[in-house]
């Protein structure tokens, strides 16, 4: 029998070369901050991005004003599912759209699995896609919570839950994510650059 020998084109080479590229390419850590409704989440969030780092805002006082605008004072009262769906499509954008990001981490203000946890705290059946989707989208470990804090609890137009709400949906929060596998890191209560400053320093330590 004839030896067979396998050559390389120049084109294969190119190709491995590029496949070779593309998998030393790093995707930034997808890093999520929660916590229930006032708990200073997103004050934290934007200390964060004001010190350079790559952020993701909550979207859903921006689905909430539209609602609004059509008419819907409370569209997660008036309808969750809708309201959830509508936050699933914001939030799987954001985590795509983290992956082009020109940065090593990028926090989230709440994640995906944020939107289960309302959708229980309401009393809503969970859609299973819902879940498949939070399965497919994974984040980095740990998640921050931001633990229920009543000395800066406050309402407004878009917040209209009551601290004692926020606090159960703090616990809905904590559930989600233990059963998702996270491992949830909570946030001492302080001043916003010290809160800032732990997030830092714990990450640090998952390098």
């Amino acid at each position: 029998m004839e030896n067979s020998r396998l050559f390389l084109t120049k084109a294969d080479l190119n190709f491995f070369i590029l496949l070779s590229m593309a998998a030393q390419i790093e995707t930034p850590k997808r890093i999520v901050i929660t916590g229930g409704p006032g708990s200073g989440k997103t004050t934290v969030i934007e200390e964060l991005r004001r010190r350079g780092m790559a952020t993701m805002p909550e979207i859903s006082r921006e689905i909430i004003r539209e609602a609004k605008k059509q008419g819907i004072d409370q569209l997660f009262l008036e309808d969750p599912l809708l309201f959830s769906r509508k936050l699933m499509e914001g939030r799987i954008r954001q985590y795509r759209e983290a992956a082009k990001l020109d940065a090593p981490v990028v926090f989230f203000d709440r994640g995906i699995p944020d939107v289960p946890a309302y959708l229980h705290y309401s009393n809503t059946p969970v859609p299973p896609d819902m879940r498949e989707q939070c399965l497919r989208h994974p984040y980095d470990q740990p998640v921050f919570i931001m633990p229920p804090w009543e000395e800066i609890y406050t309402t407004d137009f878009e917040r209209y839950e009551s601290f004692t709400q926020a606090q159960l949906i703090h616990n809905k929060l904590v559930n989600t994510y233990n059963e998702l596998g996270y491992l949830l890191i909570f946030v001492p209560f302080g001043p916003v650059e010290k809160r800032a400053d732990f997030i830092l320093d714990v990450l640090d330590k998952y390098e």
